[in-house]
């Protein structure tokens, strides 16, 4: 993962890269194929599903409550509270956890990836639309129809489709080759933007604010995560598959995602924290999670593959 995203990295280094058509064709062409491919070849049920949907939004209000309990003790204003909120509550599932799950547990690591994914898309463009709104004074909050407008949640919905009514093209078809061809396309994308991603990232004098979310983002929000992958198995609700259950786990341990960034630079730009702006703020916490998490999602698969938390 490390030497696809540097070679983003340095080419955004020499070259102006402008990563928003780049990020366009992974968004509207590449992440759907290998969503429909994924969900339409894969051999979880919906229950397994159920799990990682119920799952994903027990962690996002668990931290959203702490984070925002945390902000108010401390007497945050309500821009820094809801960009603590957005960065340690959603994490970079999609250009990030998804190559990693695939890398760490196989084609069962990519669906559930393809899963969280599709999920957090429908929560990020919903609840945090209205926390980054909130942060600007509530303008936007109609943007939440923006996640209508996302083509893999019609990816998910083709799949499904496909699926109950027999209609999946066979293995080895033209048709099936070329959608499952241009949906490998997406992790190395995934990994080049990151990589230019972080390369045009200017952490810049926000460094020294960003310990709190870099804690929860990185230590916090996976051991939670472990903590209700471990109560679902208890009360027999559990994952159906150990990998399942570790790539949903894995998948909390990746650094802040970068859509928060997107939502703040739309709707709460004219926001102040100390001097900051959110997008800078948010901004510095991508950048400062991506680079330690290098050893913390190291250290997370090596705890999650030893067995010793029991999924």
């Amino acid at each position: 993962m490390l030497l696809i995203a540097s070679v983003g990295y340095l080419l955004a280094s020499v070259r102006d890269i402008d990563v928003d058509g780049l990020g366009t064709v992974a968004v509207y062409i590449l992440t759907p194929a290998l969503v429909f491919d994924s969900l339409a070849t894969t051999d979880l049920g919906g229950g397994s599903i159920a799990r990682i949907a119920v799952g994903f939004v027990v962690v996002v209000a668990a931290l959203a409550v702490l984070v925002e309990a945390l902000g108010r003790l401390r007497g945050r204003s309500v821009g820094e509270r809801s960009a603590l909120v957005l960065t340690s509550a959603f994490p970079n599932c999609g250009n990030y956890g998804i190559p990693l799950c695939a890398f760490a547990f196989g084609a069962v690591g990519r669906t559930t990836a393809v899963i969280f994914v599709t999920v957090q898309s429908v929560v990020v463009y919903t609840l945090g639309v209205w926390i980054a709104s909130r942060a600007g004074g509530g303008r936007g909050l109609a943007a939440v129809r923006e996640v209508f407008k996302l083509p893999l949640l019609y990816a998910v919905v083709a799949a499904a489709l496909a699926r109950a009514l027999d209609l999946v093209p066979p293995s080895g078809s033209s048709l099936m080759d070329a959608i499952s061809m241009v949906g490998d396309a997406a992790i190395p994308v995934m990994l080049l933007v990151l990589g230019i991603q972080l390369a045009n990232t200017d952490a810049g004098a926000s460094l020294r604010r960003v310990a709190t979310p870099t804690t929860v983002k990185l230590a916090v929000a996976p051991a939670i995560a472990a903590a209700v992958a471990v109560a679902f198995t208890r009360v027999g609700f559990g994952f159906t598959d150990s990998a399942i259950g570790r790539a949903f786990v894995l998948e909390w341990a990746t650094p802040a995602a970068v859509t928060p960034l997107v939502l703040t630079v739309e709707f709460a730009r004219d926001a102040d924290i100390g001097g900051l702006s959110p997008p800078e703020y948010v901004s510095s916490v991508i950048f400062v999670t991506t680079v330690l998490s290098v050893a913390t999602v190291a250290a997370a698969i090596a705890v999650l593959e030893s067995g010793v938390l029991g999924i």
